[in-house]
């Protein structure tokens, strides 16, 4: 084959718990993600050096902060299918990505297209890499690249990897506010087992976190006003306190008419839920009167699949 196009779905996490600081200074954690039809398009080609594009519809300065070098995911995702498939001289690719989910918000935009490098090369090479197999070598790759491949709406255990689709989750409606000031999650990590110190609690002692019962039944009406009590982030208040004007971001987003408003994971971005696609578009087009970057959307969308070439 002479090119190779994927797309992969960027995500949210609608839950999520932070457990036990742990020896290793990671975390358990239990988290419900869902995949967004806000999708990273990326295609293969042999090459005679490994090399990286970029272009999207972000701004110029997220663009400008996607690594075109070795140290992007998507040339480590070839070299994890080159040694899956015992090739010893894995003959250079070129990538070029599109990208349509903000980068470094706490939405898997390197993820899916890490995701969507291992299924192209894959297919570039005919190499035959699939089920288990591609699933281990995404998660040696980061906790969040199983989930793009997967896609749906699923929950996410122990380091994020252990994932169990949720079945008959009906469309849900968001409208996600970026931000092009990013947060390191580790810092995010830290301020949060310093917060939980400061009040007196014991970082390394923390309860087993899991998912609602009530939340999992909601999701399956397809109501939104039913989904939004049980939204949940434990590291929203650590974002908010490294970054405080996200405060003000969730306040705009209900003012102009959200269910519900959280941050997505580590942030900075801010995923508001709509009640249905004509509330999702008017509360972006609020938003950005306002100043702001915002993007209507919804889930749960399908994970990594092969484009039309």
């Amino acid at each position: 084959m002479n090119k190779v196009s994927v797309s992969a779905p960027g995500k949210i996490n609608i839950f999520f718990a932070v457990g036990s600081l742990k020896p290793d200074q990671y975390h358990d954690v239990v988290s419900v993600y869902q995949a967004l039809n806000l999708r990273e398009v990326l295609t293969v080609s042999p090459s005679t050096e490994w090399s990286v594009n970029v272009t999207g519809h972000l701004s110029a300065e997220q663009l400008a902060s996607v690594p075109t070098g070795a140290e992007n995911l998507v040339v480590k995702a070839a070299l994890a299918i080159a040694e899956l498939a015992d090739i010893e001289n894995a003959h250079p690719v070129h990538f070029e990505i599109t990208k349509n989910v903000p980068v470094a918000g706490g939405m898997g935009g390197g993820s899916a297209d890490a995701a969507a490098a291992l299924m192209a090369v894959d297919e570039l090479w005919c190499t035959g890499v699939a089920g288990e197999r591609l699933l281990s070598a995404a998660a040696s790759l980061g906790a969040d690249i199983p989930f793009a491949l997967l896609g749906g709406t699923a929950i996410g255990t122990g380091n994020g990897q252990d994932l169990r689709s949720i079945q008959g989750v009906q469309r849900l409606h968001w409208v996600l506010v970026a931000n092009d000031s990013g947060l390191s999650t580790p810092k995010v990590y830290q301020r949060l087992d310093q917060l939980r110190a400061e009040r007196g609690e014991d970082p390394t002692r923390v309860g087993v976190p899991s998912v609602p019962q009530e939340l999992l039944e909601a999701l399956s009406t397809g109501d939104p006003s039913k989904v939004a009590p049980h939204l949940h982030n434990d590291l929203q208040e650590a974002a908010v306190d490294l970054m405080p004007e996200l405060a003000d971001t969730m306040a705009q987003g209900l003012a102009a008419g959200a269910i519900a408003a959280m941050v997505s994971g580590s942030g900075p971005t801010i995923a508001l839920l709509a009640q249905d696609a004509a509330a999702a578009t008017k509360i972006a087009n609020q938003l950005a009167i306002q100043g702001h970057i915002a993007i209507p959307t919804f889930g749960p969308a399908a994970g990594t699949i092969l484009e039309a070439q």
